[in-house]
């Protein structure tokens, strides 16, 4: 009674053990096994490079794709059936034809050509050609013109470098015709004047710059003679010259011109005049006519003095003066004229 009673306690505790192993031991789910199972398939030499689609579904697989022959779809079977967890294999795998390799038909070779027989009869050579001879050649096809290509369009002509600037060495002489007219009498110190470049200006043989174009100055200093003494004084400096529509700054020395002196001359003249007016003074009697003798004096001497005016410097319009460089200058060279001209290459003299 023990016995059994002890038998039966162990098949009940075999049994309980078996469930919580059963119950703790989980099954793989669909993705593990389809991962597996491509792991498998890409292992194999043979299945390698074959689009085999997997798919798990509660332990069913299902193969899908092309092999190339059944042993091929029988492996890639059994890779899945072995997985643990796989309960039901569906096979969906195709075996693609195989194209039938095409034996090369071989070619008879060409059988030898026959000797003619000689004839027993004696053939006359006969001179004149056969009627297989006398056929005219066919005629070749006429060809057919093709129009040829268009000549290419002449290339455009590179355009010209651009013009280097040519120096104008210190020393050079500017002659420059005056434009506006320059009065001792009437100019102020630090007026600008213009001028016209009288003759080119040339370097090394060359023309750089034609005449004609516009020169710009001003009066460094002017002094007007006065009445009865002193000396007009005019001193005059260009500035700049415009070339090509630009302007270059130039330095250049001092055109001076002195007034002759009027001094001791004039004082002569004026002393006469009162002098004269005395006598006339002495005539019309007495210290009345001495004034009225003074007064007639003095007008003369001032005709005297007015009608010797003319000490003033005065320039007029078109008068030509000289300048010399004193520092060289860079100009970009022209051919025209200052009004765009086209001027003919010149040298000068």
């Amino acid at each position: 009674m023990k016995a059994k009673a002890y038998t039966q306690s162990s098949v009940l505790l075999l049994t309980v053990i078996l469930a919580i192993a059963v119950g703790c031991a989980k099954a793989p789910n669909d993705a593990q096994i389809t991962s597996d199972i491509q792991t498998k398939l890409t292992a194999d030499s043979g299945l390698q490079g074959k689009q085999i689609g997997v798919q798990s579904d509660k332990g069913t697989v299902t193969l899908s794709g092309a092999v190339d022959n059944d042993a091929q779809r029988e492996a890639a079977a059994r890779y899945a059936s072995a997985e643990p967890g796989v309960k039901q294999v569906v096979n969906n795998l195709t075996v693609a034809p195989q194209q039938a390799e095409t034996a090369p038909v071989p070619v008879p070779p060409p059988a030898p050509a026959e000797k003619p027989r000689p004839s027993k009869r004696h053939h006359r050579e006969d001179s004149s050609p056969s009627a297989n001879d006398s056929a005219p050649p066919s005629s070749a096809p006429a060809p057919v013109a093709v129009p040829s290509a268009p000549a290419p369009a002449p290339a455009a002509p590179a355009p010209p470098p651009p013009p280097q600037k040519v120096t104008i060495p210190s020393g050079t002489v500017l002659a420059v015709r005056l434009v506006d007219t320059i009065d001792s009498e009437t100019a102020q110190p630090g007026q600008t004047f213009h001028a016209t470049l009288d003759s080119p200006l040339a370097v090394d043989g060359d023309v750089v710059v034609p005449q004609g174009y516009d020169v710009e100055g001003h009066i460094v200093d002017v002094k007007s003679a006065g009445k009865f003494a002193g000396q007009s004084v005019l001193k005059l400096q260009l500035d700049r010259i415009a070339v090509g529509g630009k302007y270059y700054n130039i330095s250049t020395d001092q055109y001076s011109r002195q007034g002759s002196s009027r001094g001791k001359n004039t004082a002569e003249k004026v002393g006469a005049g009162a002098a004269i007016g005395g006598i006339i003074g002495a005539i019309a009697g007495g210290g009345k006519g001495a004034a009225i003798g003074a007064a007639a004096g003095g007008g003369l001497g001032g005709g005297v003095q007015a009608a010797t005016k003319g000490q003033q410097i005065k320039l007029p319009s078109e008068t030509v003066l000289n300048f010399t460089l004193q520092s060289s200058v860079s100009v970009l060279p022209t051919s025209h004229g200052p009004h765009g001209q086209k001027l003919e290459a010149t040298q000068s003299q």
